[in-house]
């Protein structure tokens, strides 16, 4: 079944749940004892396969209508958040409520957008807005309602009857809404989200009830450091599929070397049936490059599953790594079918194009491969994060973010800490950048059944969107987990083998911040493709003593290789930087400080890439991002290498030589011709003399 496709009551129940669970109105901190329960993990269920969920695209027999733009927003009281469910708000205008409605952009997170005491609010808002839909969609189609992303828990009425619901947030759901739409007349669309988080919801946090001046009210806390931004923060769509239509795709793709592509595909039919007049009879399967010429065809009579093979095919290659970085062809199904007996299939029935990158993917016990050759990962931890709209889907800071990732030279990024949008999962593959596809398990503690179950749900629903993205060559299962702790360890096996069950055919990594060593050594690392850590050296760690970087660095790396003989990158290092800030000598928080300590990284980097399992470093952070209010957050973590405006701070121009020196070392890339600014003749002849080498 598609993603939220089930009864609204099932959720208004689980809703209760939560706030029982999480002590809604009560203190709700474990003590010590509970802090030190060991959960079983034996016995867990493996999450409903998602399926459905194409990204909408217009074709001969779709069409796709946007819901973006200005919605109405209630926001419930603090003190009763299912007020408006016991009170049927759904069955009618919210206007109706009397209550203030607020206009509000959609897709966006609401908390910057007013002027009030929204930014903090704790529980349930509720987003309305009107559309029309033709007449003439009801004539042998269906209608579906596709949210991009809602934070974090949504349920969703149509004309005052439940469509959907859904939660964990940063990822779609959908469901068919035919039979509750007014075709050719207007209809009301009405979503409750919610942004409470519990230790058993993904990511975790604690709702608790403080005295205030003006009485009772709930507070969310949570460990993880960037704000819990809240509402419909992607894209709204009604789409339209013929009655039986191609609902799901499923692609794998190898590179020879002899240079013949091969692209195994599934796909997945909805509406046939035996007693249907319309009969499926056979799928034409076209591969087209760039300039529409057809590479590879078949027609498949099979209808489900199918090969092609491509000779001459041209790779899918990363920045930097090639001069066409970033090739895609376009994977085109028409599936036909018959309408009555003795005819031979001519009339279409539906129609999905599919972008594909062909690429083959492969790791050792030191090494990740791409097409056979080994890669170097240089690039970010990211947040989805900007002025004012907050995690909202935003295209221009989005191609204003891929432009800034090419000119400082990177080529990789993590989805740090939850599935990014579509998107920029588009982006990555048009632009050539690698992805490591992490989900929003950020922080993990207290390893309940009911944690796993979400945690797996959560992993699920990213492969399953994201499997296709050439891009993508790693699943992160999770971000600085307590994986030191006791229960962690069958928590983590059962995690790693459910998810390596399902990995489609890319390595698993984790963000790690546990020790690789007795006593608090990491339980999960073991069990990984990749390990990959976070270090703040110089930082959280040894405060200003740029001294105490390079040995500590390459002396741990080694310790995680040595221990778990496996590939080893670095997910996170930096230093909060404030803008205009400097200090000679350096000094904490200055610009130039930041320059020193990625200086000092460089030189670790350098040690541990000779002894060749050392695969990849990783900035923490591209720019600068909203956290919750602490006495250590001047305006949010100041990390960046860009300020949250995405203009540079003096360690880019820095990065910039770094990356793109290893460019020219790895893959015989020219340096750009003003990576560098005149100096003398002297200086500037000697730096033409290195680049030509």
């Amino acid at each position: 079944m598609r993603a939220g496709a089930c009864s609204w009551m099932w959720l208004l129940s689980s809703l209760v749940l939560r706030l029982v669970v999480a002590g809604h109105g009560e203190n709700n901190k474990h003590d010590k004892t509970e802090q030190h329960t060991v959960f079983l993990h034996d016995n867990w269920t493996t999450p409903v396969p998602t399926t459905g969920l194409l990204y909408p695209r217009e074709s001969e027999t779709r069409d796709v209508r946007s819901l973006d733009g200005m919605w109405r927003l209630l926001m419930s009281q603090p003190s009763d958040p299912l007020q408006g469910v016991r009170e049927k708000w759904y069955e009618d205008s919210l206007q109706k409520t009397g209550l203030e409605i607020i206009p509000m952009p959609v897709p966006a997170s609401y908390n910057d957008i007013t002027t009030d005491n929204l930014r903090d609010h704790v529980g349930t808002v509720w987003y309305e807005r009107t559309f029309f839909v033709p007449r003439d969609w009801t004539e042998n189609r269906r209608t579906w309602l596709r949210f991009g992303s809602v934070h974090y828990a949504a349920v969703v009425w149509i004309n005052g009857r439940n469509a959907m619901r859904h939660s964990i947030g940063h990822l779609p759901f959908e469901a068919e809404i035919s039979n509750l739409l007014n075709f050719g007349g207007e209809n009301r669309i009405t979503v409750m989200c919610d942004n409470r988080l519990t230790n058993r919801s993904v990511p975790q946090g604690q709702v608790t009830t403080v005295n205030t001046d003006n009485g009772q009210t709930p507070i969310q806390s949570y460990t993880f450091d960037f704000f819990n931004y809240a509402g419909i923060h992607r894209s709204v769509q009604l789409y339209t599929t013929p009655l039986v239509h191609i609902s799901d795709i499923a692609i794998s793709t190898q590179l020879s070397s002899d240079q013949v592509g091969r692209i195994d595909y599934r796909i997945w039919l909805h509406g046939a049936t035996e007693d249907s007049t319309m009969q499926p009879t056979h799928v034409l399967v076209q591969l087209r490059d760039r300039d529409g010429v057809v590479a590879a065809q078949q027609v498949n009579r099979a209808l489900y599953n199918g090969t092609l093979l491509v000779p001459g095919a041209k790779p899918w290659w990363p920045y930097l790594m090639h001069p066409e970085p970033g090739h895609l062809y376009s994977l085109e199904f028409e599936l036909f079918m018959s309408s009555y007996e003795g005819d031979d299939g001519e009339e279409l029935l539906d129609a999905y194009r599919l972008p594909v990158g062909i690429r083959t993917l492969s790791w050792t016990n030191t090494s990740l491969l791409l097409n056979g050759k080994p890669l170097y990962l240089r690039g970010f931890g990211r947040h989805e994060d900007s002025d004012i709209r907050g995690k909202g889907l935003d295209n221009a800071l989005l191609a204003r973010d891929f432009n800034l990732i090419k000119w400082i030279g990177a080529n990789a990024y993590r989805t740090s800490h939850y599935p990014y949008s579509e998107e920029s999962m588009q982006f990555a593959d048009e632009h050539g950048i690698m992805i490591v596809d992490e989900c929003s398990a950020v922080n993990i503690d207290i390893f309940e059944p009911e944690l796993l179950s979400n945690h797996m749900t959560a992993l699920e629903q990213l492969i399953h969107r994201d499997r296709n993205h050439a891009s993508v060559i790693a699943w992160s299962v999770a971000n600085e987990p307590r994986s030191f702790k006791m229960g962690a360890l069958s928590y983590f096996q059962a995690l790693v083998n459910y998810t390596r069950s399902i990995a489609q055919g890319r390595p698993l990594t984790a963000a790690i911040n546990a020790s690789p060593d007795p006593p608090k050594q990491c339980h999960l690392a073991a069990l990984l493709d990749i390990v990959g850590f976070n270090r703040y050296n110089a930082w959280y760690q040894n405060s200003g003593r740029t001294d105490m970087i390079v040995n500590l660095l390459t002396e741990e790396a080694q310790r995680w290789h040595q221990n778990f003989g496996k590939p080893v990158i670095l997910f996170e290092y930096g230093a909060d930087t404030m803008e205009g800030l400097h200090s000679l000598p350096a000094y904490i928080w200055s610009e130039d400080y930041q320059v020193a300590l990625f200086s000092q990284h460089f030189k670790a980097f350098d040690k541990l890439r000779k002894q060749n399992w050392f695969i990849g470093e990783f900035v923490w952070n591209f720019a600068d991002f909203k956290t919750a209010q602490t006495v250590t957050r001047v305006g949010g973590n100041k990390k960046g290498v860009f300020t949250r405006s995405r203009q540079p701070k003096e360690v880019a121009q820095i990065l910039r030589w770094r990356y793109f020196a290893l460019a020219n070392e790895l893959d015989w890339v020219p340096l750009p011709k003003h990576l560098s600014v005149y100096i003398s003749s002297l200086v500037n002849r000697n730096e033409h003399e290195r680049t030509e080498l």
